[in-house]
């Protein structure tokens, strides 16, 4: 049986990855390292606590007496680090989290990532991966022509988007200096099933249900490309499957959109999926505020490379992709209630399934 340690696999991200791989990938167990700081959930794995192929590890990255023993108890073939602090609004307020999980325990799974690939034999060693999962922030801001691509410089502008920088070249450092056979996914902006409500669009569906202001920054003309989260998942398989080792490989979405246009839409398909709404339209709950400090103002992915080397390109619109999305918030609002009202962190337990 294939094994790989997933870190970070009770967030957004990592947990629909989790998820998508234990439905989609026979003879594959996962160990998921997390943390279960406030990003943490365990009800976005309720669905997989109980399968025989998943074995959830509450512990930290930078715990490396914990992480060696994973390694050498369970030999997995790659890592895949999902692990982060990753809010831009909470690394202006305390930047030192980001600093400390997203460089320095970064630095300590690379530590011992290098001293478990060292030991193994000479085929194992040929086939271990470790893939560090990146964003586009880490090149800055681009104007309104043009690209990020593999090649772009970093110009990181926000203590999230440098810590992430950081940890990036750590890897890449690794691979080059001692050999570690690393992969780099830099992914455009996230959307989908379990993201914490602090993110913009579970934030404008939360916030819209409860009929509440929907803050939107500045002029709200800022430009993301939108990625729905099982394309980014499958992109990261298709990666660990195909990916050339010391590559880095952009993952977009192929959907650029202003913050507005996005809440707008985000208010119109709540109009038409909750006509019983005593707020329609929710648009009129629209509301501008200061824009935050060292906003970027635009982004957008050149997702070129994986799609001519390893034939990935994304399944979903962001039409279809966001009527999925507000589809699972609306079915799924005691998810939203717990998370909301903090109860959800009152589940912390070490091991949750067993494999």
């Amino acid at each position: 049986m294939r094994t790989w340690l997933v870190t970070g696999g009770a967030g957004f991200i990592g947990s629909n990855f989790v998820r998508q791989c234990l439905a989609e990938e026979a003879g594959l167990k996962l160990i998921n390292l997390d943390r279960l700081t406030y990003a943490g959930n365990l009800d976005s794995l309720a669905a997989v606590r109980d399968h025989p192929n998943h074995l959830f590890v509450n512990g930290d990255i930078g715990d490396r007496a914990l992480v060696k023993s994973l390694l050498s108890s369970h030999r997995p073939e790659a890592i895949v680090h999902f692990a982060a602090e990753s809010h831009v609004d909470r690394s202006i307020d305390g930047p030192a989290d980001f600093i400390e999980t997203n460089i320095v325990g970064t630095f300590a799974l690379l530590e011992a990532a290098r001293s478990y690939w060292y030991d193994l034999d000479a085929d194992w060693r040929r086939d271990f991966r470790f893939l560090q999962v990146s964003t586009d922030e880490v090149y800055g801001s681009l104007g309104p022509e043009g690209y990020f691509t593999e090649e772009s410089p970093y110009r990181p502008t926000s203590p999230y988007a440098a810590s992430k920088a950081a940890s990036d070249h750590l890897v890449r450092a690794w691979h080059h200096t001692y050999g570690l056979p690393v992969l780099i996914t830099n992914c455009s902006n996230n959307y989908g099933p379990y993201q914490f409500p602090e993110k913009l669009i579970p934030l404008m569906i939360v916030k819209a249900l409860a009929g509440e202001p929907l803050p939107v920054y500045g002029d709200g003309q800022q430009v993301r490309d939108w990625l729905y989260v099982e394309d980014h998942c499958r992109a990261i398989r298709s990666v660990l499957q195909g990916g050339r080792p010391g590559q880095t490989y952009n993952i977009g979405g192929h959907c650029e959109k202003t913050n507005l246009e996005v809440v707008k839409t985000i208010c119109a398909l709540l109009d038409e999926l909750v006509p019983t709404s005593p707020v329609l339209p929710h648009a009129a709950l629209l509301t501008f505020v200061e824009d935050r400090p060292g906003h970027d103002r635009r982004y957008a992915i050149d997702a070129g490379k994986i799609q001519r080397e390893l034939g990935w390109v994304p399944q979903e619109t962001f039409a279809t992709g966001l009527h999925k999305t507000i589809r699972w918030y609306l079915e799924n609002r005691a998810w939203c209630q717990r998370v909301r009202n903090g109860s959800y962190r009152g589940e912390r337990l070490g091991v949750v399934s067993g494999a």
